[in-house]
C-alpha cells in the first residue's frame, strides 16, 4: 500500500496532464459531432435522394467499421493525398466523424418523434418551415435526446483512449509511459481507472443537471399555445 501511495504522489499529476488532453479531445469532438450529426440528420430527412443517399451511405460506413480502423486510416492514409494532420487533429477528425454518424440517427429519431400536429398548427398560423424547426421542433428534439447525448459523451471520453495508437499523448499513453518507468501496471491502471471514473461520473451529473434545468424551459418556450398567442398578437398589431 505504501508503494501505491508513493506512486500516486509521484505519477498522478503526470497522468492528469494526459487527462487534460483526453478532455480536450472529447469536448472538441463532441461539439463537432453534434453540429455535423445535426446537419446529417436534417439531410437524411430530405426528400431529395441525391442528398439523402450519400448521407445514408456515410452513416452506414462509419457506424459499421471499428473506430480504431477509422483513426488509423485517417492518420496514415491522408498524407498520401497531401493532407498531413497531427495525431491530435487526426484523432479529433476521426472521433467527430464517428460520433456524428451515431448522433445523426439520434437527432433524426428525436425530430420525427415531435408531435406532427404542432408543425401543422404552426404552419396554418403562417409560420415558415424554418421558424417551425427553430422554435418548435429543434428545442424539443434537443432536450428529448439530451440523456442519449450525455451517454455518447461519456462513451467518447473512454473511446479517446484509442488515439494513443496514433501517438497522441492522452491519458492511456501517459499510463504506458509510467508503466515503462515503474513496471507496475496494476497500480498505474488503477489510477487511470479512477481518473476515467471521475471524469465520467462528473459528466453524467452535469448532463442530469442540464436535463432538469432545460426541461421546464423547453415545455414553456416550445409549447404550441404560447407561440400561437404570440402570432395572434403580431397579427393584431
Amino acid at each position: 500500500m505504501s508503494v501505491f501511495w508513493s506512486e500516486v504522489q509521484e505519477y498522478f499529476p503526470f497522468l492528469l496532464t494526459g487527462a487534460e488532453v483526453t478532455l480536450e479531445l472529447s469536448l472538441i469532438s463532441m461539439v463537432g459531432g453534434m453540429v455535423l450529426g445535426f446537419l446529417t440528420a436534417i439531410g437524411r430527412l430530405s426528400k431529395n435522394r441525391f442528398i439523402r443517399w450519400p448521407l445514408e451511405a456515410y452513416v452506414e460506413i462509419w457506424r459499421d467499421t471499428p473506430l480504431i480502423v477509422q483513426l488509423l486510416l485517417i492518420y496514415f492514409s491522408l498524407p498520401e493525398f497531401g493532407i498531413v494532420l497531427s495525431g491530435f487533429w487526426a484523432g479529433v477528425l476521426g472521433l467527430t466523424l464517428n460520433l456524428s454518424a451515431y448522433l445523426s440517427e439520434v437527432y433524426r429519431a428525436a425530430i420525427i418523434a415531435v408531435d406532427p400536429g404542432q408543425k401543422a398548427a404552426a404552419i396554418s398560423l403562417g409560420m415558415s418551415p424554418l421558424q417551425v424547426y427553430r422554435r418548435l421542433i429543434i428545442p424539443q428534439a434537443f432536450v428529448a435526446c439530451l440523456p442519449t447525448q450525455g451517454g455518447y459523451f461519456i462513451a467518447l471520453l473512454k473511446d479517446c483512449s484509442l488515439v494513443s495508437f496514433i501517438s497522441v499523448n492522452e491519458l492511456l499513453r501517459h499510463a504506458t509511459i509510467v508503466i515503462s518507468n515503474t513496471f507496475d501496471s496494476m497500480n498505474t491502471y488503477l489510477m487511470v481507472a479512477v481518473i476515467y471514473f471521475c471524469m465520467s461520473f462528473t459528466s453524467a451529473r452535469c448532463v442530469g443537471w442540464l436535463e432538469r434545468t432545460l426541461t421546464p424551459a423547453r415545455r414553456k418556450k416550445t409549447a404550441i399555445k404560447p407561440i400561437m398567442s404570440e402570432l395572434v398578437e403580431e397579427d393584431n398589431a
